[in-house]
């Protein structure tokens, strides 16, 4: 309290630290989850308006794309600096300047009235984004204390989940209804309500403050010049490898190589340079704690298997299906609504004692791997009504994921390490994400030319019942007024589309394959975490 006293007023101190006390703690767990939600909805809420921005910019759909690049960019070179730049900025001030510069930017999105404006607008908007998951998560670690964490935890668990989830259909309709713009105007309204109740009700623990104070002190919050370069110059480079990859023929690409070979070299050399700091960007010495560790791996893996799948899905039953783009995203609504149900349950379940965190993360994984498994046994007569408790199979397993891997993360850290150890998590997360969306597009392509050629083969020569089919298919056509060439030309299209229908599910069933035994491989990780009791208060001064 000493400590404390000598950051603020004698006679206002007491008064401060007994109001802030006084605030209930899910008033600020409601605060910053409104802000990671808006950012996390931003992720994937843009994809379905791509079209329509190319034809309100005059420019082609590939340099539109650049418009998710871009930000994804900005947000991985950000990411992993977000503990660094809030132990020097303070945290709350760090949060509200980006919870700002993503609203403010979200406006230049909305009127830039052409692409390289945009661009811009969307550099500056993943910078904003890049720092508000991790700080938020690690508010929410001070917030609350050990044993009460995983409700706080469910909480993040819907926003994380839920927002790109629901990000396409409301993209979607928003485009289809009004304007591309207000895919990102929607933004502003939620991003000023976040300042509002940010700047009223979160502020830094005293701890955290005292932290900060004796660091500058001793002279200890220097920039690591070189650590920022590394990670911020290797981030972008290996993001940029997986976002455009696929689209510019991987190792055909001579731009590719160059941009993998600069990522590999800056982030080797990162982790050569930041395990020598002492005050390292990037505190690569938790990985130590073998909780944290095995939690660290998983967080990329849950990454890996949520965007992954939440990208495939749609992009599945609208290219073999015929969904429109809203009527796919609906098809992900079960899964957000049974983790929005369960994930509380969840919590408790954690928090009572009454299932240890880790039996719990082990029936999450089986549970997922489970339903990655059962969608790679679907085929093109399959309705939406499979497709629909496919999800909700999948959100079962998620709504018990990741409230436990978060309690499993922060049991062996040290009350001074968790703003650190939230910005390594979400560092891995992203990367999940961009590694299964990068997984998805490249596995796709190459196993429908894969699958299309095996099936190909199998219908050359002589195959009566081809035959017979296109020829009955001529006759309908023919039937209904085309001329006996053209029935025919027409027939063989359509059987032609039907063998890359088939391939291309087929594909999609092999990416569904491998990340269903990936994630059940993973699974016995969980039983190596060491055990643990929850326990502690929280600090004070939120």
């Amino acid at each position: 309290m000493a400590a404390t006293a000598t950051l603020l007023p004698e006679t206002l101190a007491p008064k401060k630290l007994a109001a802030r006390a006084a605030i209930n703690p899910w008033v600020i767990a409601l605060t910053v989850t409104l802000a990671t939600f808006m950012e996390l909805l931003d992720t994937s809420i843009a994809n379905v308006s791509l079209p329509y921005i190319a034809g309100g910019l005059g420019r082609s759909y590939d340099e539109v794309t650049w418009i998710l690049t871009t930000y994804l960019v900005a947000n991985a070179v950000v990411l992993p600096m977000s503990a660094w730049l809030s132990r020097v900025f303070g945290r709350k001030t760090y949060y509200m300047a980006c919870v700002a510069l993503f609203t403010v930017t979200s406006f230049f999105c909305g009127i830039a009235p052409s692409l390289n404006v945009i661009l811009i607008a969307r550099i500056l908007q993943g910078i904003g984004g890049g720092g508000l998951a991790p700080v938020e998560q690690a508010i929410l670690v001070d917030t609350f204390p050990a044993n009460k964490r995983a409700s706080a935890f469910a909480l993040y668990t819907v926003a994380i989940v839920t927002a790109p989830a629901i990000g396409p259909v409301l993209g979607g309709w928003i485009t289809d209804n009004f304007s591309w713009r207000w895919v990102f105007f929607i933004n502003i309204p939620i991003g000023l309500l976040s300042l509002f109740l940010t700047n009223r009700f979160v502020h830094d623990p005293p701890q955290f403050q005292e932290e900060r104070r004796s660091a500058r002190i001793a002279g200890k919050l220097r920039i690591d010049g070189v650590g920022i370069a590394l990670i911020g110059i290797g981030s972008a480079a290996l993001e940029v490898t997986l976002d455009r990859g696929q689209i510019d023929d991987w190792f055909g690409s001579t731009f590719i190589c160059w941009a993998l070979s600069i990522a590999i070299t800056c982030l080797v050399a990162a982790i050569v340079w930041e395990l020598r700091q002492k005050d390292p960007i990037i505190d690569l010495h938790l990985l130590r704690s073998r909780n944290f560790a095995i939690a660290s791996f998983l967080y990329f893996l849950f990454g890996f298997g949520l965007f992954g799948s939440t990208t495939m899905i749609p992009q599945l039953l609208q290219s073999l299906y015929g969904y429109r783009a809203t009527d796919a995203g609906l098809v992900l609504g079960p899964g957000a609504f049974v983790i929005t149900m369960l994930a509380p349950v969840g919590a408790q379940l954690v928090q009572r004692g009454i299932v240890a965190a880790r039996t719990l993360l082990f029936f999450a994984l089986i549970t997922v791997g489970l339903s990655f498994l059962y969608y790679s046994h679907f085929n093109l007569a399959t309705d939406y009504d499979h497709y629909a408790w496919a999800r909700a199979l999948q959100g079962l397993g998620y709504a018990f994921f990741f409230v436990p891997l978060s309690v499993i993360t922060y049991s062996q850290l040290r009350p001074d390490q968790n703003n650190r150890a939230s910005s390594i998590t979400n560092f891995f997360r992203n990367w999940g994400g961009s590694f299964g969306v990068a997984f998805i597009t490249t596995m796709t392509e190459r196993r429908q030319n894969f699958h299309q050629a095996v099936l190909g083969a199998s219908l050359t020569g002589p195959s009566l019942w081809l035959q017979q089919a296109v020829h009955r298919m001529a006759g309908y056509l023919a039937a209904r007024g085309l001329s006996p060439g053209d029935a025919l030309h027409y027939a063989n299209a359509i059987y032609y589309q039907r063998l890359e229908d088939q391939a291309r599910l087929l594909a999609f069933m092999d990416c569904f394959h491998v990340m269903g035994i990936l994630t059940l491989i993973a699974a016995p990780l969980v039983l190596l975490t060491r055990s643990f009791r929850a326990g502690g208060k929280a600090p004070e001064g939120h």
